[in-house]
């Protein structure tokens, strides 16, 4: 039974059948790049640097991002010394697989699963929001009862713009990645544009007695902002979930995961400092603080101009998490864990439409009828649990032998790897009871579908 549980991936068979059923590679460095800040740059950067400024960081926000960023690109390194060792689609999951067998494999895809899917539908839910408020501007009212999630008592029954933006994005995916990469090419520019708006009029308003106290909370303020704004960076891990539509992945699969990181790194530290210089860190608790820090300088058409900005750069997050969920759906139906229809590609587009539809259903449900404010942590432990995995993983990938040379290293091995698991395994500590509870009934799913269904479907008892 040991043996069935845990019985691990042949690396050379596995890059020989990702080779047999052939996704388009068509994605360069640049294009990754693009897909990872499409990915992290979200609601987080119009929200997190003001909320988590005035309730925990104070100006000092910026080393909160600076100390998630450094966990993101602990775990980053690992991801990326995988993705170009193994440049396979199902990125932690076929990691988990080959490293420490089969179970542990689909435990990590099912967290991944759990991560793609709610963040596309709570994002899609602030993205409903955003455009409700947008549309208002020009006297567009969405009917109450069709823009917000079940709630008889608060008047709304299901969120239609939620359920809309996710299935106009799966009918996007269904025509291939190449497509929705030009169309996330062109977002990515409108919302960086937008970033650099507000930093380039906003740095000429800045007072620097704003900055003052710089750290009104201590360092255990900077360590909570920490803890909150790590959830900023996440996404990053979807890059590797393209290695086999990537051209050249030993090179630029850790371009673009690294790549994608320091951007935003730098595009976070950048609007923290305007923003905290420009308003007091005691005013920011607001739902749109950079909005609210362009209205207080009388700016109101740069406030229009970032709140449209909102709207577009929440619909690349979406697109990013999506394309992972079905990437990673694929996965799991070419290895016999899941139904094989989910590995079918469609023969003129050769994308996998019936997985692709199928995520995107369960996540317009989610989105449309759930309210996803509780289960917002949810996404964070199916990511941290993925991060710790690929972390410890490196190690025992470097004692591998048939694992191909060349590609990645992750610089100052052990101690960086042990040091990212380290770091994950502290964040997952802080993440509530509820959480955890949560969590536990997820897993208790997964663990059933597994033995029902997978472990005797999977093409290693054919191995």
């Amino acid at each position: 039974m040991k043996n069935v549980l845990f019985r691990r991936k042949n690396v050379g068979t596995l890059l020989k059948k990702s080779g047999d059923v052939q996704l388009k590679q068509t994605l360069g460095a640049f294009d990754l790049v693009l897909l990872g800040v499409g990915a992290i740059v979200g609601t987080g950067i119009f929200i997190l640097p003001g909320t988590v400024a005035a309730s925990s960081s104070g100006p000092a926000i910026v080393f909160s991002f600076i100390i998630a960023a450094i966990v993101c690109a602990l775990a980053g390194l690992c991801y990326s010394e995988f993705s170009s060792s193994i440049p396979v689609t199902g990125s932690a999951y076929t990691y988990g697989y080959i490293v420490f067998g089969e179970l542990v494999g689909w435990l990590v895809g099912w967290a991944l699963l759990l991560e793609y899917g709610l963040a596309a539908a709570s994002v899609a839910t602030g993205w409903s929001s955003y455009l409700s408020a947008f549309l208002e501007g020009f006297n567009i009212t969405i009917p109450k009862a069709i823009s917000g999630p079940f709630n008889p008592a608060d008047g709304t029954y299901v969120n239609v713009p939620a359920i809309a933006i996710v299935l106009a994005i799966a009918l996007l995916l269904t025509r291939g990645i190449q497509e929705s990469a030009k169309l996330n090419k062109i977002m990515v520019f409108i919302k960086v544009g937008v970033i650099l708006l507000f930093i380039g009029v906003g740095i000429f308003y800045v007072e620097p007695a704003n900055w003052q106290p710089f750290m009104p909370f201590g360092i255990n303020g900077v360590m909570s902002g920490a803890a909150i704004v790590f959830f900023a960076y996440l996404g990053f891990d979807a890059v590797s979930a393209a290695a086999e539509e990537v051209k050249n992945p030993q090179r630029n699969l850790p371009i673009g995961i690294i790549g994608s990181l320091l951007i935003c790194t730098l595009l976070y530290i950048a609007v923290s400092l305007v923003l905290t210089g420009m308003v007091s860190y005691t005013r920011l608790n607001v739902s749109d603080p950079v909005s609210f820090a362009m209205q207080l300088v009388h700016l109101d058409w740069v406030a229009g101009v970032i709140s449209l900005g909102a709207v577009v750069g929440m619909v690349t997050v979406i697109l990013v998490m999506l394309y992972g969920g079905t990437r990673l759906l694929y996965a799991f139906g070419r290895d016999g864990l899941l139904p094989q229809s989910m590995s079918e590609l469609n023969k003129k587009y050769n994308t996998p439409v019936k997985n692709t539809w199928t995520f995107a259903v369960l996540v317009a449900i989610c989105a449309g009828i759930v309210p996803l404010s509780k289960l917002a942590e949810l996404v964070s432990m199916g990511t941290l649990i993925a991060f710790t995995i690929v972390s410890i993983g490196v190690i025992y990938l470097r004692k591998d032998k048939s694992i191909p040379t060349g590609g990645f290293k992750v610089p100052f091995f052990p101690v960086l790897p042990i040091c990212s698991f380290v770091l994950c395994l502290f964040l997952i500590t802080q993440l509530s009871v509820h959480t955890w509870i949560a969590s536990g009934i997820w897993f208790a799913i997964g663990l059933f579908v597994y033995f029902i269904y997978g472990r005797k479907h999977s093409l290693m008892n054919k191995e």
